[in-house]
């Protein structure tokens, strides 16, 4: 069960992550309510896996699904580059 518990976490961290960059910088009301919330949630799942899993596996797992699900967001619903030249920031 702790790896359903992680690999849900993992999966919340693309919900939260995409409606955070959806808040434009936490100006839009219901992005923002959305990202913190499944933020909170992602966390509360990822602290029940820890009561099985150790630490340094789950926390690892947590956020190598979170980074590559973004990015794979990011470059499907936000056509943003997947190339090391697209990887700096247009700010």
């Amino acid at each position: 069960m702790a790896w359903i518990y992680l690999l849900i976490a993992g999966l919340t961290e693309l919900v939260w992550a995409t409606a955070l960059k959806q808040s434009d910088g936490l100006t839009r009301l219901w992005p923002t309510v959305i990202g913190l919330s499944v933020a909170l949630l992602s966390v509360v799942v990822l602290s029940l896996s820890l009561r099985t899993l150790p630490v340094g596996t789950a926390y690892a797992v947590f956020v190598g699904l979170g980074a590559l699900g973004v990015a794979l967001v990011g470059m499907v619903a936000f056509g943003e580059s997947a190339s090391p030249p697209g990887w700096r920031s247009s700010a």
